[in-house]
């Protein structure tokens, strides 16, 4: 493989990955604004069309989030046979194009599911609760992947076979990951319960979180400040870890990251979580998981003494 062909796919794996956020957020976007049901029950299909008629708001934005994801779908695929032609077989590069195929899979049948049970829009039940955190716990699968494959195609000697492991084995890194896993998980179980229980003021709010009868996704959403919390102290354990050599630039930009991210949340809670808001937050908190994970990656690789 030449040097010239590493650096388009390594530039194709990193424009993946970005237009994957921008098909995450635009999901969020669905929620906020109501527009589940855009499309009605029908899956793949909207109303029953391929291409529907615009007759609400509602219906353009469910069927741009369909048409993106399918974009997202057919990039995934892409990349995959991209990576069983550049590097060889056994390798990491084409493990993570894989299980990129399975995670994008996975994203397309549980979007689906959530269409044709019908846990969109106004919907309340338990069941919306769970499938909205599957549809999270598998989004930062899908984002995991996509960033492993971004970092290592950044160094064409990972394109070749018989590397050992490159995922993190340090016990710390992974209380810390599962922390992350929670607390997304109480984020966006908290962002639904914000879409459908708007409180009139930051108090009412607060009332209705503590007050014995509340909706269980008002009720739920004490949980998301305390895991973020809880969080920080363990992102800022685990960033001791990376003080030395090529490791710093990992543990700056996630500190920073990490920062931003707290403050960004603390101001969409003092705001009562607007939509534009929630986006933001959603935007930010998966850039801090991927400079997380990919400072779990290079502390593996620093193990292995393979420069990070």
């Amino acid at each position: 493989m030449t040097l010239s062909k590493s650096n388009r796919f390594s530039w194709f794996t990193r424009m993946n990955l970005a237009y994957t956020l921008l098909v995450v957020v635009w999901g969020a976007y669905v929620r906020a604004t109501g527009s589940g049901a855009g499309c009605g029950d029908h899956w793949p299909l909207c109303n029953g069309e391929v291409i529907p008629r615009p007759e609400r708001i509602q219906t353009v934005i469910e069927f741009a989030h369909r048409a993106s994801s399918g974009i997202s779908l057919i990039l995934v695929g892409i990349g995959y046979f991209w990576a069983r032609k550049v590097a060889e077989k056994g390798s990491w590069i084409r493990r993570m194009a894989f299980l990129g195929v399975i995670a994008i899979l996975l994203e397309a049948a549980l979007g689906a599911g959530l269409v044709l049970l019908k846990l969109v829009e106004f919907d309340q039940s338990q069941a919306r609760a769970v499938s909205i955190a599957l549809h999270l716990v598998n989004t930062l699968f899908l984002i995991a992947t996509l960033s492993t494959q971004a970092w290592l195609a950044s160094d064409p000697r990972f394109f070749a076979s018989g590397r050992r492991g490159i995922l993190p084995s340090d016990r710390q890194f992974w209380i810390t990951f599962f922390v992350f896993l929670a607390l997304g998980v109480s984020g966006a179980i908290t962002a639904l319960g914000d879409t459908l229980f708007p409180s009139e003021s930051l108090l009412a709010g607060v009332a209705e979180d503590f007050r014995e009868g509340s909706h269980f996704l008002v009720r739920l959403r004490v949980i998301h400040p305390v895991l973020a919390v809880l969080w920080v102290m363990l992102a800022f354990f685990w960033s001791n870890r990376l003080e030395s050599g090529s490791l710093l630039p990992f543990r700056n930009l996630l500190l920073g990251g990490v920062i931003l991210q707290f403050l960004i949340g603390f101001l969409n809670w003092v705001l009562m979580a607007p939509n534009w808001l929630q986006l933001v937050h959603l935007f930010f908190a998966d850039l801090v998981f991927i400079a997380f994970f990919i400072s779990g990656l290079a502390y593996e690789a620093r193990k292995s003494s393979i420069p990070a």
